[in-house]
């Protein structure tokens, strides 16, 4: 009798533990959470994942300052966000020649000058990442181009 009691009482204690567990799945792909960025972790990215010719002219400070840098730009843009800000259905769009141009006039102005080549790598790198956690989108389309 008491063995039967128990498998009932596990039995029990397992079909609830299945049922959240089906229901937080089934939240989680109608509603994915919200990708989070750590910067120390996208800089660690960045500098194992950036090509290798660009990493040879650049020091891990200076693969910093542009990704902060580009943090500053992300900011004025209102592509990052605590919670406050932009509804996250609110498109938020930037062109990476737009991005680069405001790393180098930046740092040129802080007295670190870098070659438009170095900065464009850091920040397709950064992009991957970005991609990588799912915190970007899909690219926004062209205004210029007609739609197909």
């Amino acid at each position: 009798m008491v063995w039967v009691v128990a498998f009932l009482v596990v039995g029990v204690v397992l079909a609830i533990a299945a049922a959240f567990v089906f229901r937080e799945a089934a939240r989680m792909r109608e509603e994915p959470p919200l990708a989070v960025f750590d910067p120390d972790d996208a800089y660690r990215w960045v500098v194992e994942h950036l090509d290798a010719l660009v990493a040879a002219t650049l020091t891990p400070d200076d693969v910093r300052r542009i990704l902060d840098v580009e943090l500053e730009f992300f900011r004025r843009r209102g592509v990052s966000r605590n919670g406050s800000g932009n509804e996250p259905d609110t498109p938020v769009v930037f062109d990476v020649a737009e991005v680069t141009g405001y790393i180098g006039t930046r740092c040129a102005e802080t007295g670190e000058a870098y070659l438009p080549e170095q900065v464009e790598a850091v920040v397709d790198c950064q992009l991957s990442y970005l991609r990588f956690i799912g915190a970007l989108g899909r690219p926004g389309d062209d205004p210029g181009e007609s739609p197909a």
